[in-house]
């Protein structure tokens, strides 16, 4: 594993404009990077798929543990939220897309800093934007990435599960580029699978006393969505969820895995794992010298600490009322000066590929840079 420098295309914005990726710079600032790369070989891409797998398996036998042990309180999940998410998980309601957020330098095993099942980003950045520059700069190269294809395999399973003519309906903030950009890509994959689809943005949709419609009046089977299960969770609104008459596009099921305490119960159930770091549910002298305190519910690296001797770091943010996970502090391998993160997906339950992002910091956040791959 190593970053290398790559020539930028020649106008290289206009290229990423062209499909649709409008907000390569935040604030001017770059958030698309393709000046350089970072360069894996097969050993290492079969690595991070496998551990990738593994700790997929081992999230579906922590959600089991939760629901059939009712342990709702544990994971600050309310307790008719606990009964819905119950009958959720016993159908099977199925999941589409998550992403685990990886320490990997190339030499050691990936290790798991937290899993983004709900409302994971740089989906298209990872699945569409860093493929049109591989086949533009690298052609002869490969890059771990099934992640377009899987999405449509993925769709096409749920599909196969609604009546026919079933339409999902994709609720976004319309004002917020990188959800918009996320939501018409899932859309978009939504269609490619022969399914119908309606976009909306949140505030359209609505309630007549039975069950979620649209602004046409039309009930909502499947809500394809990128608002976060907590905050419905808080919301009276949300509550009409309870009813379940709209199965959701991600389930209730993922508020378990998108929960930080998540870290905490792995390492419970599964200690000295290589793919895990030690956490806890509150301050231990087993965390070892350094160790990162993460809001329960945080998202981002918002609110984020990292604290040790002689380090420490830390992020602002919104998400601090529903209190703290502990976990082990392994630092970000770093290249020239920038603290590399591997996020590896999980589409329809497979490993399907990675993105690479990088900050100055030792915190990852929603504005760090996105730079793309490939293996040799």
């Amino acid at each position: 594993m190593r970053r290398v420098a790559v020539n930028p295309r020649p106008g290289w914005q206009a290229k990423l404009e062209e499909i649709g990726f409008d907000f390569h710079t935040l604030d001017g600032k770059l958030y698309w990077t393709e000046q350089a790369a970072y360069v894996f070989d097969a050993a290492q891409i079969d690595e991070l798929e496998a551990a990738t797998q593994e700790l997929q398996s081992l999230c579906l036998k922590a959600v089991e543990h939760i629901v059939s042990n009712r342990l709702w309180k544990s994971m600050h999940i309310p307790e008719e939220w606990g009964d819905y998410i119950e009958r959720v998980w016993r159908r099977q309601d199925p999941s589409l897309v998550g992403r685990f957020d990886f320490v990997y330098d190339g030499r050691s095993p990936p290790k798991l800093l937290e899993y983004n099942a709900d409302t994971p980003t740089s989906l298209y950045e990872a699945a569409v934007v860093q493929w049109y520059w591989l086949k533009d700069v690298r052609p002869d190269a490969d890059q771990f990435n099934s992640i377009h294809e899987r999405l449509i395999e993925g769709w096409r399973g749920i599909a196969a599960k609604l009546p026919p003519e079933s339409t999902i309906h994709f609720a976004r903030f319309e004002d917020h580029p990188e959800d918009l950009a996320t939501s018409e890509y899932l859309r978009d994959t939504a269609i490619q699978a022969g399914l119908g689809t309606r976009p909306m943005a949140v505030p359209e949709v609505g309630w007549n006393g039975r069950r979620f419609m649209d602004p046409d009046d039309r009930p909502i089977q499947v809500m394809g969505k990128l608002y976060p299960w907590e905050w419905m969770a808080r919301e009276e609104f949300g509550r009409h969820v309870l009813t379940d008459t709209t199965a959701f596009i991600e389930p209730a099921w993922k508020m378990i895995l998108s929960n930080k305490l998540l870290l905490a119960l792995l390492w419970d159930g599964f200690p000295d794992h290589p793919n895990l770091l030690p956490a806890f549910g509150e301050e231990r002298e087993a965390l070892g010298p350094a160790r990162v305190k993460k809001p329960v519910f945080g998202r981002e690296g918002q609110n984020v600490t990292i604290s040790g001797p002689g380090l420490f770091d830390t992020a602002g943010g919104t998400y601090s009322g529903e209190g703290y996970v502990w976990q082990s502090y392994c630092p970000l391998p770093v290249f020239d000066g920038n603290h590399a993160l591997v996020g590896s997906w999980v589409i329809a339950g497979e490993a399907a590929g990675i993105g690479m992002r990088e900050d100055d910091r030792r915190i990852t956040r929603n504005t760090s840079r996105f730079v793309p791959h490939w293996f040799e």
